[in-house]
């Protein structure tokens, strides 16, 4: 979705802003719900950081920095978009 854009445009367009934030949520809520067990076996997965952004942009949807959400989708999400489906085949999904 921001895959040739940049921060100027998540700055620029509502609508891109409000799909990567609902977006963000979603991961977020999906890695509040992953087993403790899961998590202790994997701890290459910031899942304390992913849960506390989630609940950062629930519960401070009207003061999100739009800077940083964008250094979150530039740094930290393309190393969890890698490490996701090597999990998911370990899990046999």
């Amino acid at each position: 979705m921001v895959r040739g854009r940049d921060a100027g445009d998540l700055a620029e367009n509502r609508m891109l802003a409000l799909a990567v934030l609902q977006l963000l949520e979603i991961i977020g809520e999906a890695a509040n719900r992953v087993s403790a067990a899961c998590k202790a076996e994997h701890p290459e997965i910031p899942w304390a950081d992913i849960v506390d952004l989630r609940n950062r942009l629930i519960h401070g949807y009207d003061s999100i920095d739009l800077a940083i959400l964008w250094d979150v989708l530039e740094c930290d999400l393309p190393p969890l978009v890698e490490q996701l489906p090597i999990l998911l085949r370990e899990l046999g999904e």
